[in-house]
C-alpha cells in the first residue's frame, strides 16, 4: 500500500466519476458565480463485529489527502504548467501521508439497487462479511463537501460475526482497489478517534459517537 513510483501531475480532461461545472445565478440582485462539482452520492456503513466487541473500518491510499499533502510541503509542484501535459513531480513525500482511516463504504453508481443493497456489497467486497439486507440498520445522510460537491452520504449501521466473514475482504483488486481491514476495540474508541496521528474521516468520528449513544447502552455487561 505504501510503495509509490512513477508520481506525475496532469490534466483530467475527462472522468466518470467528477465533472467541474460553474452555476451562473443572481441572488438577492447580485449576480454570482459558483465552481463545484457535480459527483455520485454514497453510503457508508459502521460495522461492529459482536464476537470480538470491535469496529471493523477500512485504511487506505487516498491521492486527493496525498496531494493536499504536496500542496503544503512542495508548492513549486503545483506551479508548473500542468493543464496540457503530464509533469513528473519532483518532490516525492511517504506514501503514509496520505493513508486515512475510514467507514466501509462506495459510490452509488448502480442504479437498479437500493442504497441497502450497495451497502450490502461494499461490506462483503471491503470487509469480507456476508450480511443480510434486512440487518443494515440507517442512521442517517448528510451533505458532504458543501463548498465543492454538495453530494449526498447515507451511512448505515450493522452488526457481525466471526462466522458471517466469507472472504478476506480488500476490495476489488480488477479496479485497482487496494484496502486493508482493521479493527478497533471498543474500548479504544475514543482515543483511537481524537489520536491525530491515525487520518480519519470525519464519518468515522461522528458514527462512533453515534455508537456510544444509541447502541452501547444496550450491549450486554459481563456480568450478564
Amino acid at each position: 500500500m505504501e510503495s509509490l513510483e512513477d508520481l506525475a501531475l496532469g490534466p483530467c480532461t475527462a472522468s466518470p466519476y467528477l465533472r467541474p461545472l460553474r452555476l451562473r445565478y443572481r441572488q438577492n440582485g447580485v449576480s454570482k458565480t459558483w465552481d463545484f462539482m457535480r459527483t455520485h452520492d454514497s453510503v457508508s456503513i459502521l460495522i461492529f463485529n459482536t464476537s470480538r466487541q470491535c469496529f471493523v473500518v477500512v485504511k487506505q491510499f487516498r491521492p486527493a489527502v496525498y496531494m493536499s499533502e504536496m500542496a503544503q510541503h512542495c508548492p513549486q509542484d503545483f506551479e508548473r504548467n500542468c493543464l496540457e501535459n503530464w509533469c513528473p513531480l519532483e518532490c516525492h513525500l511517504p506514501a503514509s501521508v496520505g493513508v486515512t482511516y475510514e467507514l466501509c463504504a462506495g459510490i452509488v453508481d448502480k442504479p437498479e439497487l437500493s442504497l441497502e443493497e450497495i451497502a450490502r456489497q461494499e461490506v462483503l467486497e471491503e470487509c469480507g462479511y456476508e450480511v443480510p439486507l434486512a440487518s443494515l440498520q440507517r442512521i442517517t445522510s448528510y451533505r458532504s463537501g458543501v463548498g465543492v460537491a454538495g453530494s449526498k452520504q447515507t451511512l448505515f449501521y450493522v452488526e457481525v460475526t466471526d462466522e458471517m466473514k466469507t472472504g478476506k475482504g480488500g476490495g476489488q483488486p480488477e479496479e485497482g482497489e487496494l484496502i486493508e481491514v482493521v479493527e478497533i476495540p471498543l474500548r479504544d474508541w475514543m482515543s483511537f478517534a481524537f489520536d491525530e496521528t491515525f487520518p480519519k474521516t470525519m464519518g468515522v468520528m461522528f458514527c462512533f459517537m453515534w455508537f456510544q449513544n444509541n447502541i452501547a447502552p444496550k450491549l450486554p455487561t459481563k456480568s450478564e
